[in-house]
């Protein structure tokens, strides 16, 4: 029996791969706009800083992570998400001594032990951004419209911002008392790991999908902001209205992560299934120094790829498919096929797409050949044409056919590329 792919992983074809190659593109050009710069973490940290970073109360770090001892008797994990891997770099590499906003984005590889479904894998990818220094909530509304932004151009519909403040750690421990007492009378009815989140971190049991019903009716957090969180949260809503940013409030919303105060934001969208989160993030103030740094605020998103994808394809968004082949070389004879390789690697080196036949076969093969490749022209080499110095050159779209001089063949393909 042959070796499969372990179960929730996926290989990405040619053929699909050119969509990811657009999707990040995309990423990697709109960050550029918005003056982020790209970090590149390790796809395995110590344990310890996701415990810390992440929450030892959380999902991720109690069930999900794919942890093991290496050869020296350390505790390694496989990275669940990004921002902690990026605060680590943040502040073992001293970057919050740089006098301006560190404004960083990654995208990379996720895991996470869980039960794969629609856009659920359990190594999965990420594109995210993460910006340190301010407690401007300027910069909570820039990140939230960097996301937007990038599904718009992507060319998603109907894509929601939904918005929430989970407040500062003050505002939290006193509307946790708010929260237990709300649950006490269904304690016993909620599910197992709601009951435990009881007495450990209660907020997140309005976040359970199988407990909503309990959650009907209970005290939101928004109704107990102190000043400063409200004027942040009422902040960073101007903001997002002045930049024609559509959002809705979700006082519901709190986020599978312990790290985040203030802001707290979801993106959705229609046609993956039941699970339509298709990213999110928030505000972190005091990761930074829980994580053993000189504590900065920060705020960042996180957005699938494979959720992307998913909806793109869902909502039938045409992907452009990177340009064919500009020329396919056929050689006939020993020693045309000889010349072949240099003239190959002539066009490439002038900026063309080019490509030979490798396998020895007759001209109708090799023609066919450079038509599964839409090759945009097809150029026949003979040993007569060689001893003449030409080459013939038939445009495939019209079946219209030349010849030109062997020493200007490339200056001729590259005009030609120029107005394909």
């Amino acid at each position: 029996m042959s070796i499969q792919k372990p179960k929730g992983t996926q290989d990405l074809l040619p053929g699909e791969i050119e969509k990811w190659q657009y999707v990040e593109a995309k990423a990697r050009e709109l960050c550029a706009r918005f003056n982020y710069k790209e970090i590149r973490t390790p796809v395995f940290e110590h344990t310890e800083l996701f415990q810390r970073g992440v929450g030892e109360t959380t999902d991720i770090v109690e069930k999900e992570m794919y942890t093991f001892l290496d050869k020296g008797d350390r505790s390694i994990s496989l990275r669940p998400e990004g921002t902690a891997g990026v605060v680590r770099a943040y502040v073992e590499n001293k970057l919050y001594g740089e006098p301006d906003v560190n404004k960083l984005y990654y995208i990379g590889p996720m895991f996470r032990y869980e039960q794969p479904q629609a856009g659920r894998y359990r190594q999965f990818h990420q594109f995210g951004i993460e910006a340190f220094g301010s407690q401007d909530p300027a910069i909570d509304a820039e990140v939230i419209a960097l996301g937007y932004t990038f599904y718009k151009e992507l060319g998603l519909k109907e894509v929601t911002v939904e918005i929430n403040s989970v407040g500062n750690p003050a505002v939290r421990a006193a509307y946790r008392e708010h929260i237990q007492r709300f649950f006490a009378p269904v304690k016993d009815k909620l599910c197992k790991d709601c009951q435990s989140r009881f007495d450990r971190n209660p907020m997140r049991i309005l976040d359970c999908k199988i407990d909503q019903k309990y959650g009907e009716g209970a005290p939101t957090i928004v109704e107990h902001l102190d000043e400063e969180c409200s004027t942040h949260f009422q902040a960073v809503q101007n903001y997002l209205t002045a930049m024609d940013i559509p959002f809705r409030l979700n006082p519901r919303l709190v986020r599978g992560l312990d790290y985040y105060t203030h802001t707290a934001f979801e993106y959705k969208a229609g046609g993956i299934g039941a699970i339509d989160t298709i990213g999110g993030g928030g505000r972190y103030n005091g990761l930074v120094g829980q994580i053993g740094g000189q504590d900065q605020p920060g705020v960042g998103l996180g957005l699938g790829m494979e959720r992307i994808l998913l909806v793109l394809q869902a909502q039938g968004v045409d992907i452009p498919v990177p340009k064919p082949l500009d020329v396919y070389l056929v050689a006939l004879g020993e020693a045309a096929e000889q010349a072949c390789v240099k003239l190959l690697h002539d066009l490439r080196l002038a900026g063309l797409k080019a490509e030979k036949d490798y396998l020895g076969r007759k001209i109708k093969a090799q023609m066919k050949s450079a038509d599964r490749y839409k090759a945009a022209y097809v150029a026949i080499l003979g040993d007569d044409e060689l001893a003449r110095g030409e080459i013939t050159v038939k445009a495939m779209a019209t079946g219209e056919q030349e010849t030109v001089a062997l020493d200007a063949f490339v200056q001729t393909m590259q005009s030609r590329s120029r107005h394909v």
